[in-house]
């Protein structure tokens, strides 16, 4: 079974990453199995020069994968990119919800973090989207939606809860 996916979007450098190093933990004590996907439209490099991962790949294969007995690490050479759909298919399916970084434009229900220091306004406009769940902010930001506090991480978990509840969570974690 596909898992929901919940986006944490907004304009650059306001508090995306730092809410979910808050939010993962919550939600794992509450029992919650949680994924996350990182967009990244730039691209990016994971391998390290010099090591046999790196080597296999420069050396020309199209998939690498790297085991052990407690994590697994593949790097594939795809013709387009994937859709968060695909991803999440291919390779969440053992989880209860799947967080993503970005993805502000994939039609996903998502919570918006505003920092008014970073920038003038926020990425949503009031009533324009009918994916925006939430504001997670430093000031009071009408868009329609219940705000957050940034800290306010006990009631944002709870509201994600609500809005995302599984009936297997896995109660051994």
């Amino acid at each position: 079974m596909t898992p929901p996916i919940l986006s944490i979007v907004s304009k650059k450098n306001s508090g995306k990453t730092t809410l979910l190093e808050k939010l993962i933990p919550a939600l794992l004590k509450n029992g919650y199995r949680v994924g996350t996907v990182k967009h990244d439209s730039h691209g990016f490099e994971i391998d390290h020069e010099g090591k046999d991962t790196w080597r296999h790949k420069r050396a020309g294969a199209l998939t690498v994968a790297i085991s052990s007995p407690w994590k697994l690490s593949l790097i594939k050479d795809v013709k387009e990119e994937l859709s968060l759909d695909e991803i999440v298919d291919t390779y969440f399916d053992d989880m209860d919800l799947v967080l993503t970084e970005g993805y502000k434009r994939s039609g996903k229900p998502s919570i918006e973090v505003f920092r008014s220091t970073a920038h003038q306004t926020p990425l949503h406009v009031k009533g324009a989207s009918n994916n925006l769940l939430a504001v997670v902010s430093d000031v009071p930001v009408d868009l329609g939606v219940p705000n957050f506090g940034m800290n306010d991480i006990d009631a944002i978990m709870n509201f994600i809860l609500t809005r995302f509840p599984v009936s297997h969570k896995n109660k051994n974690l």
